[in-house]
């Protein structure tokens, strides 16, 4: 489990903030990072921590995973976190991530419909479960394919926890890297998980405008 041994958080070179006013802050969170603290004192770094060193006030409303980069959106007082957090709940807000999976689909987009539900004797692992697994809905797209690589478009239509690893490892074609899902070659074939959250669009919570908030992919 990676979360659990030797956890060496990227040095804290400072915010990377795509958007900041009285009500949120978007940040762009780098991979091998936290999201928010661990159990083990050791764990207490993390983008939570680093953000309410410089805004005491910022509640976390979402997460990624450790492994995962990308933009985050994180709430400046309780009623934009209440507002927010209710968005995320009701699937009103618009998430678009960038993979680069092993192998090459055979069709250029498509969606996965594959049910998912903690794996408990391997936690925080998921699996796929037709019985007692949440629904989860993942679309997919091709960006580009290079030799035994694809890069794509992921829009998860739930959040469900890894839910786009899971669902690129069921359909064939894990995420470079991917220490949880991938088979060796395919986790070899990165230094880190090739997985980035590329995009939010959100209702802001104050002026009521639609606001899309993007972070480059580093990959």
């Amino acid at each position: 489990m990676s979360q659990s041994y030797n956890y060496k958080p990227p040095l804290d070179e400072g915010l990377d903030i795509v958007h900041q006013d009285a009500d949120i802050i978007v940040v762009s969170k780098p991979a091998g990072l936290l999201s928010v603290p661990g159990r083990p004192e050791t764990h207490k770094d993390c983008l939570e921590s680093r953000v309410c060193k410089d805004f005491p006030t910022a509640r976390i409303v979402h997460r990624l995973d450790m492994d995962t980069s990308g933009i985050m959106v994180m709430a400046m007082h309780a009623d934009s976190h209440r507002h927010l957090s209710m968005q995320f709940e009701k699937r009103k807000v618009e998430k678009s991530y960038i993979a680069i999976l092993w192998g090459s689909p055979e069709s250029d987009s498509g969606r996965i419909d594959l049910p998912i539900r903690c794996d408990w004797e391997r936690r925080p692992r998921q699996i796929v479960d037709f019985e007692q697994g949440k629904p989860s809905q993942t679309d997919w797209a091709v960006i580009e394919r290079f030799g035994n690589t694809t890069r794509v478009a992921l829009k998860p239509l739930t959040g469900r926890t890894h839910q786009l690893r899971v669902h690129m490892q069921e359909m064939g074609y894990p995420i470079l890297g991917d220490d949880f899902y991938a088979h060796q070659d395919a986790y070899n074939a990165a230094e880190r998980l090739l997985l980035h959250a590329e995009r939010l669009g959100f209702t802001h919570p104050e002026t009521g405008a639609f606001l899309n908030v993007s972070s480059p992919c580093p990959f």
